[in-house]
C-alpha cells in the first residue's frame, strides 16, 4: 500500500551532525541523536503533528537541536512510513541519505523556559 507524504517531513538534527553533512558530501547520515544510518537503516523523521512529542521525549534541555524540514519530492531514496514496535502511532522513515537539497530549511529549535523544545514556534504559520 502505498501513503501520500505531506509537503514536509521532519527530523529532529544535532546541529554538529548537520553541519557536517554540508561541508562533507551533501548527504546527512543521522538517523536519530547518536545513532547513524547505517546501524540503525533509516533516518527517522516525523510528520508535523508528531514533532514536539519528539522533541519532549528525546531532546529536553538540549539547546544544540535543528528541525530540518524535508521535501520528500526532493529525496533520492525511499520514505516508507511504519509502526515503531509496540504502537500503532506510525511515523515516516528515510531509507538512505537525505541530501542537503531536500532539506528546504534547518532552524535552531528554541528552548522553552520549562526546559523543552519549543517546536511550535517554528512551525506556526
Amino acid at each position: 500500500m502505498s501513503e501520500t507524504l505531506p509537503s514536509r517531513l521532519f527530523h529532529l538534527a544535532i546541529d554538529v551532525d548537520w553541519l557536517e553533512a554540508l561541508r562533507t558530501d551533501g548527504r546527512y547520515r543521522t538517523s536519530t541523536v547518536g545513532r547513524s544510518l547505517d546501524e540503525v537503516g533509516f533516518v527517522h523523521c516525523s510528520f508535523a503533528e508528531q514533532v514536539q512529542i519528539t522533541a519532549d521525549r528525546f531532546y529536553a534541555g538540549r539547546r544544540d537541536v535543528l528541525l530540518l524540514a524535508i521535501d520528500p519530492t526532493r529525496l533520492d531514496v525511499p520514505v516508507r512510513v511504519e509502526s515503531p514496535p509496540g504502537t500503532d502511532e506510525r511515523f515516516p522513515h528515510v531509507y538512505g541519505a537525505i541530501t542537503v537539497d531536500a532539506v528546504v530549511w534547518a532552524q535552531p529549535v528554541p528552548l522553552g523556559p520549562t526546559g523543552l523544545l519549543d517546536v511550535h514556534a517554528l512551525l506556526r504559520p
